[in-house]
């Protein structure tokens, strides 16, 4: 019974990846780099796989990168409001550094979106106005992380019990346990 929740998590975790209205398309992701105090943003789920990597995008130049290379560690949030399900994860964040599997991504980025990766100003620099960013011709900054998690915790709001399960991953295995909500 209790893996049925995981291969829950897996389906749903999919979803995110493939259905653009999806509850877990969007996540929060917190880093903590040097300053100590975590900081959290909202990503998109590009791929999701049956090891349970997910994937993401990102502007090499980010906060966030600055943040994965002092410390790898990484927390994300899914909900979906509709099932009061949530989903925390805990991982290990790395770029991946391969140039065909970035080519091949790139590709597959509606054109529209790619500009976010060819700003010419770092993110977060300052601007006089929403319409003063500039952007580079033939270059990017487009990164690809990949999150190996080592901990997922499930929670399900329900009457007349909640489900709270936590699984933490053992070498390939996913060992699970329920909680105490």
């Amino acid at each position: 019974m209790i893996q049925n929740y995981l291969e829950e998590i897996k389906t749903e975790l999919r979803k995110g990846a493939t259905e653009k209205n999806h509850p877990f398309r969007y996540f929060t992701l917190a880093t903590v780099g040097l300053e100590r105090v975590a900081r959290l943003r909202t990503v998109v789920l590009r791929k999701f796989a049956d090891d349970l990597n997910l994937i993401f995008y990102t502007d090499s130049r980010s906060k966030k990168m600055i943040h994965l290379q002092e410390n790898k560690n990484v927390g994300l949030l899914f909900y979906n409001p509709q099932t009061l399900t949530q989903i925390r994860i805990e991982g290990v964040a790395k770029a991946v550094d391969d140039k065909e599997a970035k080519s091949k991504a790139w590709k597959n980025i509606d054109p529209k979106a790619r500009k976010d990766y060819t700003t010419v100003s770092t993110p977060g620099t300052s601007l006089s106005g929403p319409d003063q960013l500039d952007y580079l011709e033939d270059a990017d900054h487009f990164a690809i992380i990949e999150i190996i998690p080592f901990k997922i915790e499930y929670l399900q709001l329900k009457r007349p019990n909640h489900i709270r399960v936590n699984y933490s991953r053992e070498g390939d295995k996913w060992e699970g346990e329920f909680i105490v909500p």
